[in-house]
């Protein structure tokens, strides 16, 4: 399952650099994680300072 972004995102950015599929990108008011590229690999969650990526 893939993983997505939850409100704790602060659009500090630490994550994006970190997907191996490049998924992940800036939103209006968050990153977020386009599901349908995402490999559930949680390179994204442990980048994160504030636990924003989750399985889900």
């Amino acid at each position: 399952m893939a993983y997505k972004i939850t409100d704790a995102c602060i659009s500090c950015g630490a994550c994006a650099p970190e997907c191996p599929v490049e998924a992940i990108s800036e939103g209006d008011t968050q990153y977020v994680i386009d599901a349908d590229t995402c490999i559930d690999c949680g390179a994204c969650a442990n980048a994160c300072p504030v636990d924003a990526p989750v399985e889900g």
